[in-house]
């Protein structure tokens, strides 16, 4: 069965999720009181509606309280953001995602009931941060309880060890999730580096110099295995 889900204000970031979704195979309703942005994604989703969703008979009319999920993506207009979230919650939207700027709206997004909450700009805030302070990192994924999913290219001491060598769980309290590795292939004729995932790694996986680790663990663990192998 095909998901359903609405995506109201399709600025950059609804845009991208609505997208996103819309080429996963899902049903995306998209949203957004301007016309001109509505115009331009009209094409990649199956609805686009230009109505202002502080209107709780707009809502109605384009069947909102029908969706598997809504995306609340509103970024400028925080009390359109409100208002439209207060009329999800009275429709009894089966599953509500908001977006909060700052910690002020999430507190706020918080006691109205909303537990899913995005807060874009302070994730890609931490993200530079932590590549800034640590140029060997690819990518990064904060998580709760100072826990993160980050992707770092193989430090130096530890190129041409086996994972059991490494001891990442025994030295470093880290979990290696997998391993994104080069491999020579042919596309359309031409031998290529192409990147693949190798699946779960075995204990006795070597770490070539091009590998890109996938590691899950605290953050001063993560810091400590870069700081000291680099």
């Amino acid at each position: 069965m095909t998901n359903r889900f609405a995506v109201i204000g399709l600025g950059q970031f609804g845009e991208s999720i609505a997208r996103t979704l819309s080429d996963s195979g899902a049903e995306v309703l998209a949203i957004d009181i301007d016309l001109d942005k509505v115009e331009a994604i009209k094409d990649d989703v199956a609805y686009a509606v230009a109505l202002d969703s502080t209107d709780v008979k707009a809502l109605k009319a384009q069947n909102i309280q029908d969706m598997d999920a809504v995306v609340v993506a509103i970024g400028e207009n925080f009390e359109g953001l409100l208002l439209t979230t207060v009329l999800l919650l009275e429709l009894e939207v089966e599953r509500i995602i908001a977006r909060a700027a700052n910690a002020q709206q999430r507190m706020i997004l918080e006691k109205m009931g909303v537990e899913e909450i995005l807060s874009p700009e302070e994730t890609v805030g931490k993200t530079v941060a932590e590549m800034l302070l640590h140029p060997n990192m690819k990518s990064f994924l904060p998580l709760p309880d100072d826990y993160e999913i980050v992707e770092i290219n193989t430090p130096s001491r530890v190129v041409d060890q086996t994972i059991s060598e490494i001891g990442l769980r025994e030295k470093y309290n880290l979990n290696l999730i997998t391993v994104k590795r080069l491999y020579d292939e042919k596309v359309e004729g031409q031998l290529q580096q192409v990147e693949h995932i190798i699946g779960v790694p075995r204990a006795d996986t070597f770490l070539k110099e091009t590998d890109i680790m996938i590691i899950l663990g605290k953050s001063k663990d993560v810091n400590k295995f870069i700081e000291v192998n680099k």
